[in-house]
């Protein structure tokens, strides 16, 4: 088994990791942290998928993942905002299924 090829299954098993702690857990913190899971999941894929033809790393998908990083730190900074924001207001960390509909 090559080392992308390991890369790549480890990047797809933190990836539905991350969607099985998104569907299962009620808690926002906790889906949070889910979504970051997958996120970097996301970013072990595509650096393992980062290959030309030959042994030289393509460049591209690498820039990407260090863009993405910081975007991933900013979109969680966010989250943990609004989740504060959310808690204080309401007094819950948990979304409520259906409670008012008809």
């Amino acid at each position: 088994m090559s080392t992308p090829l390991l890369y790549a299954l480890a990047g797809v098993g933190l990836c539905l990791l991350g969607l099985y702690g998104l569907i299962v857990y009620a808690h926002l913190l906790r889906k949070i942290l889910a979504l970051n899971i997958m996120g970097s999941g996301v970013f072990l894929i595509l650096v393992a998928l980062a290959r030309r033809s030959g042994d030289s790393p393509d460049p591209v998908p690498h820039a990407m993942v260090i863009t993405g990083i910081v975007v991933a730190v900013s979109a969680t900074a966010l989250a943990l905002v609004l989740l504060v924001r959310f808690s204080a207001a309401t007094g819950r960390n948990q979304l409520d299924d259906d409670e008012h509909s008809p």
